[in-house]
């Protein structure tokens, strides 16, 4: 609380003249500090903390033949191949042959336009991620599944004979 305190024995000027007596003032500050921890624990106790945020994740349906692999149409497939230097490979169907190239940017049209042209029970991505895929990269092209509604989809590694085409592409155009 704040005090006054009262100096004793003033000083006179002069014969006759009296001089007031001064007075200083102290404030304590031990409330202050109470207030202050009393603040901090309250916001601490009732702030919320970030929620993680997750994505739904849609898995097959169990099989009595646990050797059995879920089957998907050729028509209505799309394989996208995650490579270094923010390269994506793209072929239709099961044949790595007419493989292409493109981007993150255009990635997004590429999708719906396979997803326009197969029916909704049809339509299956693969991502394959090779070794030299980024992380980032990886999440970039999963968040595209979502903001393109694409329930069905798969992350697999590439076979050999993908990985080493992937590889002459690079070579050929110099990807580092």
């Amino acid at each position: 609380m704040a005090e006054m305190e009262v100096k004793q024995g003033g000083h006179k000027k002069g014969p006759g003249v009296k001089k007031s007596k001064k007075q200083s003032t102290r404030v304590d500050l031990t409330p202050m500090v109470d207030l202050g921890f009393l603040l901090i624990t309250f916001f601490i106790f009732t702030t919320t903390m970030a929620q993680p945020t997750s994505m739904n994740l849609n898995m097959p349906k169990d099989t009595d033949k646990p050797d059995e692999n879920t089957k998907v149409k050729e028509s209505g497939s799309l394989t996208l191949m995650l490579g270094k230097g923010n390269v994506i490979y793209y072929y239709y169907g099961s044949d790595p042959a007419t493989m292409q190239t493109t981007g993150y940017k255009d990635v997004r049209n590429i999708i719906l336009e396979k997803k326009k042209k197969t029916p909704a029970e049809d339509f299956f991505v693969i991502i394959k991620p090779d070794k030299d895929a980024t992380y980032k990269n990886a999440v970039n092209i999963l968040d595209e599944m979502n903001i393109n509604d694409v329930s069905r989809y798969a992350m697999v590694d590439p076979t050999a004979d993908e990985y080493n085409k992937i590889q002459l592409t690079e070579q050929a155009a110099g990807v580092k």
